[in-house]
């Protein structure tokens, strides 16, 4: 995991709405509930960075409980499981849950094509049922993007440096430091060019 720099959740949340509209007329739409879930990370932790992730840094994410979109077969247990695990689940008994979960099957499908958004995460569990049981261990912890992680790592899109624009809530010195311990920006990508003007002040007022 790459630091880049502080950002506000004034502009978190901007750059949430820009991408994951809360109008979006798809089934299964869980944008508000995704947008509450970033105002719970913000009232427990009350900071947030934008960072780069690499594939390594997202496998280990630890995701919530879930169901498959109120399917019939438990994707994930109350007490959690990073995305490299739940992937493994998906690739083990692909006809099982995408044939039990269809709306979630959709999802994944549709965002295996979709291009890389930033997706948001915290250093703790959210106060919600969804995570009461969680084991993050020390772990970044799901806050929203948990389809379109697994789908970007069924489709081999996670890239292997760290590219991926992500928002972290929380202290990320409070982590255990990996044996490639989170760093200063070095060399400028277009990713972290991107993340830097996000973190830039806004001219939109607010009404």
């Amino acid at each position: 995991m790459r630091i880049l720099a502080p950002v506000t959740f004034a502009q978190v949340r901007l750059a949430y709405l820009q991408d994951h509209p809360a109008q979006r007329a798809h089934r299964g739409n869980t944008n508000p509930e995704g947008e509450e879930n970033l105002r719970r990370a913000d009232r427990l932790l009350g900071r947030w960075q934008a960072v780069l992730l690499s594939r390594a840094d997202v496998l280990g994410v630890v995701l919530p409980w879930h169901t498959g979109e109120g399917g019939g077969y438990e994707l994930v247990p109350p007490t959690g499981l990073t995305v490299g695990q739940t992937a493994a689940r998906l690739r083990a008994r692909p006809a099982a849950v995408y044939g039990a979960n269809p709306v979630c099957a959709a999802k994944l499908s549709f965002l295996a094509r979709s291009p890389l958004t930033p997706v948001y995460l915290s250093t703790r569990p959210v106060p919600h049922s969804d995570y009461a049981a969680v084991r993050a261990c020390g772990a970044l912890v799901h806050v929203d993007g948990l389809h379109r992680m697994l789908a970007w790592e069924l489709a081999g899109c996670l890239p292997r440096e760290e590219a991926l624009v992500a928002f972290l809530a929380g202290d990320p010195g409070a982590l255990p430091a990996p044996s490639g311990a989170a760093r200063p920006s070095g060399r400028r990508t277009p990713a972290a060019a991107s993340a830097e003007r996000l973190a830039e002040p806004s001219p939109v007022t607010s009404g």
